[in-house]
């Protein structure tokens, strides 16, 4: 429809565009008015000029009537600037509502598609000077980018390429290029990969064209099972991390965090680690249990391990010797009432002459392994603390530990059957 006008207003000059033209009038049973008088002429149904298609684009489109539509869209690498859809107009004098767009090639931008063009700016013809171009090429995680240069000329030396592995200026380069020489194909190891180009204010040249392609990424191998320990992470993809922590009386030996690596092959950054039963050390737990070298596995080699478990003062430390398989000649375990091989002496102690508990009256115990017999045995000896009494406000308490005390507080006498801090 042309248009539909009633009231006083003369309507605009009115242009069909086909070899018909139908015209309704319609009156009601009331006020009469004087009504219309119009002219019409014969014109020429003309259409709009071919649109110029863009250099480095492609046009859809054969009818250039009026209202008919006419679209664009550029080749690979090059971004449309103007409008993608363009309608001829009506009028006396044919012509496009916009004007024909360009393919033009950017400098920089991120792509996203899972493979695509990066074109230096003006390509094919000379790049301009005093340019700073970034693209960033952004894959899905798991996925790297397979890198194909197809065109390439710069300024030896002054104008280069630089791609890295990474999205970041401090990425690891994998390659700067210049001068004429094609580069060979190159391929990321991250899901995100940056072109950087750079030149100068001297001489120009055509630049250059690659093409990229993503291809799928490796995970790193599974890290489990994890013996006598714990590894905690979401996945084991590119970049992804996982922690590894060891059970109670195990001691990690390693890096406790490792990194899926960037490469064609995954592996994590560093050796998986491993939980083994350390020969002696520290301990400052407030219970736990202290195992056999090699542990559940038969200890072996001659050694002498020694350990130290130190409790809050005002406790002691209570070993249950229940589990001590040793061989019976060369293997034995001796205790000291303190940090030192010179404090008293708690006990020697073998598979036949054990004990099954042991405590100390102080808040550190030394306990010490040794082994030279032919063969092994294991030990498990678990361990935790407990409260002891030093002194009272009347002076020094002797006692046994693990015995019965009693002491007087002003009228009230107390009996307490296992120990505990009055001080």
């Amino acid at each position: 429809m042309l248009g539909s006008f009633s009231g006083t207003t003369m309507p605009a000059l009115l242009n069909s565009t086909s070899n018909q033209l139908y015209l309704h009038f319609y009156s009601d049973i009331s006020v009469s008015a004087a009504g219309f008088h119009l002219e019409y002429k014969t014109v020429g149904l003309s259409s709009c000029p071919e649109p110029a298609v863009p250099s480095n684009g492609v046009k859809t489109g054969e009818r250039y009537l009026v209202n008919d539509v006419v679209s664009f869209q550029c080749e690979p690498g090059y971004a449309l600037q103007g409008h993608a859809h363009i309608s001829c107009m009506p009028g006396t004098v044919r012509r496009w509502n916009y004007p024909p767009p360009l393919c033009i090639a950017q400098c920089g931008g991120v792509v996203e598609e899972m493979e695509g063009v990066i074109l230096s700016p003006g390509f094919p013809g000379n790049y301009p000077s005093n340019m700073d171009c970034s693209w960033k090429i952004a894959l899905p995680v798991g996925f790297g980018a397979h890198i194909q240069f197809l065109n390439f000329s710069t300024e030896p030396n002054h104008d280069f390429i630089e791609i890295r592995n990474g999205p970041y200026e401090t990425s690891r380069m994998m390659g700067r290029f210049s001068g004429s020489e094609l580069p060979s194909a190159l391929l990321s190891t991250s899901h995100e990969t940056t072109v950087y180009f750079h030149s100068d204010h001297s001489q120009n040249r055509p630049g250059f064209k690659l093409e990229y392609q993503a291809y799928e990424l490796q995970e790193c191998p599974d890290p489990e099972p994890f013996a006598n320990g714990i590894v905690r992470g979401a996945g084991y993809n590119v970049g992804q991390s996982v922690t590894f922590e060891c059970l109670p009386g195990y001691q990690l030996t390693g890096h406790p965090v490792l990194t899926c690596q960037h490469g064609t092959n995954r592996n994590w950054d560093h050796p998986l680690p491993r939980c083994e039963v350390p020969c002696g050390g520290n301990i400052t737990s407030s219970n736990g249990t202290v195992y056999s070298p090699g542990y559940p596995s038969p200890y072996s080699s001659s050694q002498d391990c020694v350990w130290m478990i130190t409790v809050p003062i005002g406790h002691g430390v209570r070993l249950n010797l229940s589990l001590l398989q040793t061989e019976p000649s060369g293997d034995f375990i001796t205790i000291w009432d303190g940090p030192h091989q010179t404090s008293p002496q708690l006990g020697v102690f073998t598979r036949s002459l054990a004990k099954k508990t042991v405590h100390s009256s102080t808040n550190q115990l030394l306990l010490k392994f040794h082994h030279d017999a032919a063969s092994g045995g294991i030990f498990a000896i678990a361990f935790s603390e407990y409260y002891i009494c030093l002194k009272q406000k009347s002076g020094k308490v002797d006692f046994i530990p693990g015995s019965t005390l009693s002491w007087v507080y002003g009228t009230v006498t107390f009996v307490q059957e296992r120990l505990i801090h009055v001080c």
